[in-house]
This record gives C-alpha cells, sequence and structure tokens, in this order.
C-alpha cells in the first residue's frame, strides 16, 4: 500500500512541480480549434454515411424492380 501512496504522491508533486501548463488563452484557443475540427469531422462523416445511404438504396432498387 506504501507504494500506491508513494506513487500517487510523486505522480502530484510532477504536475505541481516540474509540468509546464499553458496560458489560459493558449488553452481556449486549442479548444475552439478542436471543437472546429470535430464539427468539421462530424459533418464529412455524416456526408459519407447519407452518400452510401443513397448509393445503397438506388443498388438495391435496380435489384428489386
Amino acid at each position: 500500500m506504501a507504494k500506491i501512496t508513494n506513487y500517487i504522491s510523486d505522480a502530484f508533486t510532477e504536475l505541481k512541480d516540474n509540468v509546464t501548463w499553458p496560458e489560459w488563452a493558449e488553452v481556449q484557443r486549442l479548444t475552439i480549434i478542436v471543437a472546429v475540427f470535430s464539427v468539421i469531422f462530424a459533418l464529412v462523416t455524416f456526408g459519407v454515411d447519407k452518400g452510401f445511404e443513397v448509393i445503397v438504396a438506388k443498388i438495391y432498387t435496380l435489384l428489386k424492380g
């Protein structure tokens, strides 16, 4: 149990003393960039999915009739 406690304590010390944290403005800027690219990726994925839906529906219609 002492090893786990030491590990957690060392991890917190490392985060507090040795990690260089970004400025708040940079965090906000990068968060906006990630959000924008996430929305773009979701829209592209939606578009590809809808495109395949149309293609599969047309193929099904051709085979059915």
